[in-house]
Order: C-alpha cells, then structure tokens, then sequence
C-alpha cells in the first residue's frame, strides 16, 4: 500500500526546492520498516526483497538457504553434464541426481520444521479467508516437535537417501 500524504506536508514542501525521492522510502516512525514507491522498477524491488530477507531471517535458516542454493547448483550441473557429455554410466548419473534432489527435499523439510514463523507462543496463524482456522493454545502445545529432534530425523534421511544412491551405482 501506498503511504498517505498528509496536507501539512505538501504545503511546507512547496515552498522549499523539489529533491528527487529516492525508490526506499523510509516512513515518519522510526519502528517501522521501509517501504517502496508504488512505481518502483525491478531492480529496486529486488535490492529491497533482497535486503529484508537478509535482514529478518535468522542466520540457520540463511545456511539451510545457501546449502539448497548449493544442491539445486549440483543437481544443474549434473543434468548439464549429463546432456553435452553423455549419459553412458547412466546408473552414476541417476544415482548423483537423486542424491542431489532428495537431499534438496530434506533440507525443504528441515528448514520448514525449523524456522519461526510467526507462529510462536502465544501467536495465531497468519492465514486469511473464509477457510481459515485458528487453534487454541491448548490445541497448539502437543503438535510441535524440538529442533533437535528435526535434525535428529534429516541426519536419519541423509543416511537412508545416501545409502540407496551408493548401492543404486552399483
């Protein structure tokens, strides 16, 4: 949403010369995050998304964010390897592929179970429309699972999914 112009602000600025306004525009509170103009070009829009993703999200969630980043970078590699070199020991390059997807869904996982949303205590869902369902606090307490407990179950994953692919190249 656009931010609202006030009358007392127009009239003070006519006077004084016209200053180019940047594409971020920071609003008059200090707490409040920064906002862009309604014709913004993509670029700028990207540095802002850019800039509010590092900023907000919390440093594991960035890792699990570069590792997938990492294995979709594999996974490419291998198809692209796969297309211009050939595909002759065609098990070792299903079984690297796989490997590099499964892994990528896992991480998925992981990152979903792990990331605080807000969704914490005391907060409700943020969905919206005729569908939506917020759950008491007492629903709420038994449906979590602890962080170590999701990693415990991504290690358990990896080991299976890498085992299958090891005895998969043969």
């Amino acid at each position: 949403m656009a931010p609202k112009r006030h009358a007392a602000s127009t009239t003070s600025a006519a006077s004084s010369t016209p200053t180019p306004t940047p594409a971020l525009t920071t609003p008059k509170l200090s707490s409040g995050p920064t906002t862009l103009k309604t014709n913004a070009s993509a670029a700028e829009i990207a540095t802002h998304v850019w800039q509010q993703y590092a900023s907000t999200t919390p440093q594991r969630t960035l890792l699990l964010d570069a590792f997938m980043a990492f294995l979709v970078l594999v996974g490419g590699l291998q198809f692209v390897y796969c297309v211009v070199a050939g595909n002759y020991p065609f098990n070792a390059f299903l079984s690297g592929f796989s490997a590099a997807v499964g892994q990528f869904v896992l991480t998925a996982s992981l990152r979903m179970q792990t990331s605080d949303s807000g969704t914490g205590s005391g907060s409700k869902p943020s969905s919206k429309g005729k569908n939506a369902r917020f759950v008491d606090e007492s629903e709420e307490q038994g449906t979590g699972i602890s962080h170590e407990r999701a990693f415990a179950d991504y290690i358990f994953g990896s080991l299976i999914l890498h085992f299958f692919c090891v005895n998969f190249i043969n």
